[in-house]
């Protein structure tokens, strides 16, 4: 059965005001547009913008990294061994193995500590912190996980350990008892970019290292792929400094230096030489992150630092198996979730739980959910006496706070606006289901919850031609707040449509009356269910695109949404 999604709201931009069109002169006016929809307002910023100049802030603007520093230092120095204690997705292995790989370089005793997914759950844990002591280690260095622990810090400091955290989640309004914290997000930071993944954040603390031992110049390139591999597939804002450090990591990626990578990306059928964000989102990070939904993310690790080529051939192809695997459970996992849904009531947040789910697939099944019903999610797998659950959520719904708001429900809690997890005991399920549902009521209960496609300019066919695809490629690299480009078409005539992939998608002949574009709409399949036509003319919503295929490259729409046409109005 192929669902029919939520119907969207089409909202294009502003026409940009013409003192800034005048301004922005030098460009093309679709270009013009572009440029002022993200927020760029003058031909120097906007030259800027486009070089992406690589300016990286000073490292030591973070709290307490000079501490940091000279602790890390003192360190290496002294032979004392030290533990890089990371997370399971893909932010939390890219910025074990940079800090890993970075302190080896400067003489230091490092090992990784990744916790599992199924036996551990996320973040610090006081078993491993118990182990790690007992094996010696005297310097706890954590990543993208550690800035809510505030039982695990006082438990390291028992232990002796000295427990440096760098993270960067939103903290609680206490901040851990931790020999030092790193976190932009902390009060009293003074860091200009407050929004880097995990990898960004150990990334300067590498930079703030390498001004210290004064290493080559291109020393820190050799962990550049990593931190864009992370940044993307955490879904951080790709503007300022984020944007800049992508871009760079691409540029190393491409050159197809670790071998691991390269490994995957063949295992992917993905191109390094035309590696781009879309390329990490769809291709690398699911297949990363599948070894730590499915069994350990020790895997993708490894495939991260490992140099044989034949072992990264190896723990490519695993990774790539796994992820098949993953994608099979999901769309099990989202039929019964559905089930369970459709069993009670759909209110302004939707409840899943389960003693079946894989804990390692609930956040892809809230993510699901939460796209196709519009609204905030929470899928959990029930395990005795404790429930770990992920939740996804939508941009009008903070789900982090609405967590806090019912933090002495829970055990551990923690994530971003739209996305998070915890772990509760069984018997508090039901109060926090009802204090959840009451706060979604409150925030959404008066909203016309409707998913938005925003786009950036209206323009018939004949505007479209194949010189724009080089200012396009001039925004790259795209994603969390520097979008595709993003087009609005009226009154074009379906000359051919046909049901590809299992009925799920769309293959289309679209035209003017004078010119004729091909077009492929994914997860539009239902247009043509059970007999059913596409309306003669539509409007649409589309990214303009090159396709290549067996060789041959050709330009396409990419169909994001389309309705009967309505005229200029139609939003």
């Amino acid at each position: 059965m192929i669902q029919k999604p939520t119907a969207k709201r089409w909202l294009v931009a502003e026409k940009i005001p013409a003192q800034i069109d005048a301004a922005l002169i030098e460009f093309p006016p679709f270009f013009r547009q572009m440029l002022y929809n993200r927020g760029i307002r003058d031909a120097e910023s906007a030259r800027q913008f486009l070089r992406v100049e690589y300016l990286f802030h000073d490292p030591l603007l973070l709290m307490n990294m000079t501490d940091v520093v000279q602790r890390l230092l003192s360190a290496i120095d002294g032979n004392e061994p030290i533990a890089v204690y990371g997370d399971y997705d893909v932010d939390g292995v890219t910025a074990t193995a940079l800090l890993v790989e970075v302190l080896q370089s400067l003489g230091g005793t490092v090992r990784a500590y990744i916790p599992n997914r199924f036996d551990e759950g996320y973040g610090l844990n006081t078993e491993a912190l118990d182990m790690l002591a007992d094996e010696g280690v005297q310097v706890v260095l954590t990543v993208d996980c550690g800035i809510r622990s505030l039982e695990e810090a006082e438990h390291a400091q028992r232990l002796g350990l000295d427990l440096i955290i760098s993270d960067h989640h939103y903290p609680l309004e206490e901040i851990p008892n931790a020999w030092a914290v790193v976190c932009p997000k902390q009060p009293g930071d003074v860091y200009p970019e407050k929004n880097l993944a995990g990898v960004g954040v150990a990334f300067k603390i590498a930079q703030a290292l390498h001004q210290r031992r004064s290493q080559d110049e291109g020393w820190l390139e050799n962990w550049l792929d990593l931190v864009a591999l992370g940044t993307v597939a955490d879904v951080m804002p790709l503007a300022g400094e984020n944007r800049a450090l992508v871009d760079a990591g691409l540029k190393i990626l491409r050159q197809g230096r670790r071998q691991g990578l390269l490994s995957l990306a063949k295992a992917a059928r993905i191109d390094l030489n035309t590696m781009g964000t879309s390329d990490i989102g769809f291709g690398l990070a699911p297949r990363l992150n599948a070894a730590g939904r499915l069994e350990s993310a020790v895997a993708a690790y490894h495939l991260l630092v490992e140099r044989d080529v034949q072992r990264t051939g190896l723990l490519a192809q695993q990774l790539d198996d796994q992820n098949r695997e993953r994608q099979k459970l999901t769309q099990q996992m989202q039929a019964q979730a559905e089930e369970i849904i459709h069993a009670g009531k759909i209110d302004e947040i939707l409840f899943a739980f389960h003693e079946d789910f894989n804990p390692g697939v609930v956040g892809l099944v809230a993510g699901k959910l939460a796209e196709s019903f519009y609204r905030p999610a929470v899928v959990g797998c029930i395990h005795g006496e404790m429930v770990r659950a992920s939740c996804r959520s939508i941009p009008e719904f903070h789900i982090t706070r609405a967590l806090d708001a019912c933090a002495d429900l829970m055990e551990h809690h923690g994530g971003h606006a739209l996305a998070a997890g915890f772990t509760i005991h069984r018997r508090n399920m039901t109060e926090l289901v009802e204090r959840l549902a009451g706060i979604a009521l409150e925030q959404l209960g008066d909203l016309d919850l409707q998913p938005v496609l925003r786009a950036d300019v209206e323009i018939g066919f004949g505007d479209l031609h194949p010189g724009m695809l080089q200012y396009l490629d001039r925004l790259e690299p795209t994603g969390s707040a520097n979008p595709e480009a993003v087009f609005v078409s009226r009154g074009v005539r379906v000359t051919r449509a046909r049901q590809i992939g299992d009925g799920k998608h769309l293959r289309l002949t679209l035209t003017d009356g004078w010119i004729t574009y091909p077009a492929v709409a994914f997860r539009q399949g239902y247009w043509l269910a059970d007999g059913g036509s596409l309306p003669a003319e539509i409007d649409l919503v589309y990214r303009f695109e090159r396709n290549t295929y067996n060789g041959e490259t050709t330009l396409q729409l990419n169909v994001l949404d389309l309705k009967p046409a309505r005229g200029p109005e139609a939003g």
